[in-house]
Parts: structure tokens; sequence; C-alpha cells
């Protein structure tokens, strides 16, 4: 066995010179001392601990019969050789000498790429970050951006606390609107300005390669022939079609909380403004004006669908009506709104203060806002619906919502 006198790599007795440094090898002289550093038994001869890789003094004694021969001032002029040893053959066998050893590279190696990694992630942070602030920088309470994806207008939305449930004075409530409680909206979000369209769904279905859903009618009447209207509140769409174009927008459906949140927009009222004002419902959706609280109380659902029926009554083009404080049309009447939490009344009844969004499964999802079938009772800020999420129907829409990159 051989030993580098400069590097300390062991090599086979067939070796002549290191491959690292280029140093002649020679055989291995077992006067050893400890590494001052990881306490390891080295040579006292060797510059580098082989163990610990750090700077040693050599410790050569002047006595020692054999001394131990001396590393060469440059590495790229070996030392002499030894008598035993021809000098022409190793000369001619000896490969070259590289200027620097390179074992403190190698060292210093792995703690440099952890840094590199560390750095990029910490630039990725910042760069997410910034986009998010520059996205939202100078965004002021209901202002409003077209987003080109869908060419809808969004209002911005900004954080803030308000309570959800059945309205202060309000004694229309049904029990699955109580009981009252404080919710706290931690970001803002933008939320459609009014529902989905025909129009805008029209793009969504061609980019999507979807086929249109059957169009609504009401006892064989149309409501929009051949989905002829564009600015007709978009039916007859399920949970999952909502889901889809919303995720396809840049969005997505926007919880029950925050549906409210913007709905009342710091109204605690139970209806935003004088109700003929801001929603079509059952007594003005039609030719003629109608008392639909009177002819729900004397008739069973089927006369009355009956009697909206003759009455024309039906879907109306979206933003007819008076918006709330924050701009938003038809948060009221019109059309059911698809949010995206799941029904459960137990869970309403214990949600938690901060962002809630329901449970994490169930059968039914929620509907909002009421629509141009329902009676004055049913079209109030609080008012909670849910059907299963497959349903479609004449009166169910959705508007989109979310953290959105409109610029």
């Amino acid at each position: 066995m051989k030993t580098c006198p400069i590097c300390q790599q062991a090599y086979s007795d067939d070796v002549e010179f290191c491959a690292r440094d280029g140093a002649r090898l020679a055989g291995e002289v077992r006067d050893e001392r400890e590494c001052p550093y990881c306490a390891e038994r080295i040579l006292k001869k060797a510059r580098v601990c082989r163990y610990c890789g750090r700077d040693v003094e050599p410790l050569v004694k002047a006595d020692t019969e054999t001394p131990s021969p001396s590393p060469p001032e440059k590495i790229v002029e070996p030392p002499p050789a030894p008598p035993q040893a021809s000098s022409a053959p190793a000369a001619a066998s000896r490969p070259p000498a590289p200027a620097k050893p390179p074992q403190f590279e190698i060292i210093a190696e792995p703690p440099s790429k952890l840094k590199y990694v560390a750095m990029g992630m910490g630039a990725l942070v910042l760069i997410v970050a910034a986009a998010l602030y520059l996205a939202h920088r100078g965004v002021t309470k209901g202002e409003v951006r077209v987003n080109p994806k869908d060419g809808l207008k969004y209002v911005w939305i900004p954080p803030g606390t308000f309570t959800m449930g059945c309205s202060p004075g309000d004694n229309e409530c049904y029990d699955f609107e109580k009981p009252p409680h404080p919710v706290s909206i931690s970001h803002g979000f933008w939320l459609g300005q009014t529902v989905v369209t025909v129009e805008a769904y029209k793009r969504f279905a061609g980019a999507t390669q979807r086929q249109m859903p059957p169009e609504p009618d009401i006892g064989g009447r149309p409501l929009n022939p051949g989905w002829g209207d564009g600015a007709m509140p978009m039916v007859e769409v399920t949970w999952d079609d909502a889901q889809a174009y919303c995720s396809w927008a840049g969005g997505r459906l926007p919880s029950e909380a925050e549906w409210e949140y913007a709905a009342r927009a710091d109204n605690p009222a139970a209806r935003y403004g004088p109700l003929d004002q801001v929603a079509w419902y059952a007594d003005n959706s039609g030719s003629e004006r109608l008392d639909s609280q009177t002819i729900w109380r004397k008739e069973d659902q089927a006369k009355f669908l009956k009697s909206l029926n003759e009455n024309g009554n039906g879907l109306h083009e979206v933003g007819q009506k008076r918006t709330n404080d924050l701009g938003l049309f038809d948060m009221l009447g019109n059309v059911w709104e698809w949010v995206y939490d799941w029904w459960d009344q137990s869970d309403y009844q214990n949600s938690p203060p901060q962002d809630p969004i329901g449970p994490t499964s169930g059968s039914e999802h929620i509907l909002r806002g009421g629509s141009w079938v329902g009676v004055p009772r049913d079209i109030r800020v609080s008012l909670r619906n849910r059907r299963n999420p497959g349903t479609r129907d004449f009166d169910i829409g959705f508007r989109c919502g979310g953290d959105m990159d409109i610029p």
C-alpha cells in the first residue's frame, strides 16, 4: 500500500504517482499523530487531514531512521525518484499535474448548492408577492374592470366584517337563516358585476368545445328562444358547469359568506333598496303586476307557476335594476346564483368567524339571491336555498369571483 505525501490518498503498490496532484507515491509510514481538529489518527508528515479535510502542520521527526520524503516545492515538479525505481519509465508514465489540488473546492460544493436553492426559493416567493401586489396596487373599493377572458365586468370587494344571517328587524326569516353571526372576510376579491350572460357563456362553450344546455322554457313557452338574447342571464347550468366556467375565466364561485358580504355592501337591512327598484321577482317580472304572495297562499306550486306563465313572467336582461352600494347588479331577483358551499345547517349554525367556506362534502350546494319566480319574502339578502349540484332550471344562474388577475 502506498500513500500520497501531500493529500494522503491511498493507492495500491503498482501505482507510482498521485492522480490528484502528481506527487510520487511512497510506502506508507505509520508514524502517526492526532488531527488537532477531528482527533482522528493521521500521519505526522500529513499536511491535510484525510478525515475532516482541514490543513494541518506536518510534524516530521529529524532523527527518524527512514526520513519521509519531503513534498515538492512546486506541484508541477515531482520529487526525486527513490533508488529502487528508474526515473525514465516514471517520467513516461507520470500523468500531467493540475495547477491546484481540487479537494478544497469539492468540500465547499454541497453547501454552495443548498445556498443557491434557498436563494432561488426566496426569489420565487418575492416574485409571487410582487405580482399580487402589482395586480391589486391602486385597486379601490367598488372599482370596475373588464376581464379580457370572458368580456364581463368585475367589481373589487375589499376585506371587512359584517353580520351574516337574518337581518335586524326582519320578521320573515326562516330558521335556516339563523342565528345571525359575525363574519370576517380577510382578503379582498373580485366579483362579477352581473351574473354570467348568455353571450359570455357562448364564448366559454366555444373555447372549451362544450354544448349549450337546453333552452329555458316555462310550460312550453320559451324564455330565451335559441339562446338568441346574449344579454340575458345564463340559466339551465349545473353547479359543475358554473365552476368550470369560473375556472376558465380565471376565478371561482364565491363562497356563501363572500356572496352575502358583497350583496349587503355594508347595509344591514334585509334588502339594499326598495324591492321593485333592485329586483325582478314574481310581482314585477311579467306583463301585468301581480300580488304573488296572495296567489302563492291560495294556490299550490303548479297553479302558481301557471299563473306566472299566463302573465308572461320570465327572465330579464342583466343590469336593468338599481345596483347596491358596491355597484353590483341583480344580487336580488332575476336568477338564483350557485355559490361554492355545500349545504349543512348545523355547519352554518357553528360557522367559523373568519372566511367560512362550509363543510367539505354534502349532497346539495347552496343558492343565493332569489329569482323572477320568487315572492317578496324570498327576495332578501339572507335567504338561503339549496339544490342537487346536477340540477338545471330556468331560474338558476351564477356569477364568478375570487382573486382574479384582471389588468
